[in-house]
């Protein structure tokens, strides 16, 4: 009876006790979707404003209110019909496809090379290219448009690219990644008859297919968005680039906002294209990661 009186008593103060918590776990669990909720508003709100202004006519585009009085897709015509945009548009895909699969490219195989060759100096190149990060873009600005008139790349694709078609953070992204690989995997490659660049083309790449996908989201949006490097060499209209050319919309007394806002809004679909091919491959990524942590 009396352990009867213990075992009835023991799961009593359990259901008190776990009843007393789940309010606090619950109350937890709302602040935390609330400041999701708020943080996530905070990060759309720029980009609702910017289709909200590309809807307006320009005597509306001072007014903040985030629905137009007088909604209008005359600013989208304007863009589309306006020449000057598919050559921009043009320029900007050209620029950036090419140069993120030469960083990928270069990046993977500089990493590999570091990562799994031995050779003297082989931490002091890599401690170089790391310290290259520490540079602001601002002040590497000058020595390229240098670089640029003195080779003649000046108003070109080549002029607008060569800064981006290999990067330092690449560089070390790979390399941590390529450390996860198996050192067995590759001496069995080389058992078959395979050459190096064999083992990391055909062996060691699909298994660093995450950190490939990440890498060329961050190249493909850094160039697809860049402003100050294609504004400072390049000199003609043909050779613009989307974020250079579409501040060139308007006039010296008045700046056309809306039309800025419309192109701005029509020229992020191929960075949401790129997201959407690539997402799943950094998802795979990351849960690998928590399962090897």
């Amino acid at each position: 009876m009396a352990n009867q009186d213990l075992a009835i008593k023991a799961s009593t103060d359990t259901l008190f006790s776990g009843s007393s918590r789940q309010p606090r776990r619950n109350a937890g669990q709302l602040v935390r979707w609330l400041l999701l909720f708020g943080g996530g508003v905070l990060m759309v709100m720029p980009i609702v404003f910017m289709i909200s202004t590309s809807l307006k006519f320009p005597f509306e585009v001072y007014n903040l209110n985030l629905i137009p009085e007088e909604p209008t897709l005359e600013n989208y015509t304007y863009v589309l019909e306006d020449g000057r945009f598919y050559r921009w548009f043009v320029n900007s895909l050209v620029i950036s496809v090419v140069t993120t699969a030469s960083a990928v490219f270069f990046d993977a195989l500089v990493g590999y090379a570091l990562c799994k060759f031995r050779f003297p100096g082989r931490y002091l190149v890599f401690i170089a290219i790391l310290s290259t990060l520490m540079i602001p873009t601002e002040m590497l600005v000058i020595p390229w448009y240098l670089m640029s008139k003195s080779f003649g790349w000046l108003d070109t694709y080549w002029g607008i690219m060569f800064p981006g078609v290999m990067t330092a953070f690449g560089t070390f992204l790979m390399k941590q990644f390529f450390e996860t690989v198996p050192d067995d995997f590759l001496e069995a490659a080389r058992i078959d008859g395979l050459n190096e660049f064999q083992i990391w083309w055909q062996v060691a790449m699909p298994l660093v297919r995450p950190a490939l996908a990440a890498l060329a989201i961050f190249v493909f949006l850094g160039n697809w968005t860049a402003f100050i490097w294609p504004l400072i060499v390049t000199n003609s209209a043909d050779m613009y680039t989307l974020p250079v050319g579409l501040s060139s919309f308007g006039d010296e007394v008045d700046v056309a906002w809306e039309l800025i806002m419309t192109g701005a809004a029509i020229s992020t679909l191929p960075t949401l294209l790129v997201f959407l091919i690539f997402q799943r491959f950094i998802i795979r990524g990351v849960v690998m990661a928590g399962l090897k942590g």
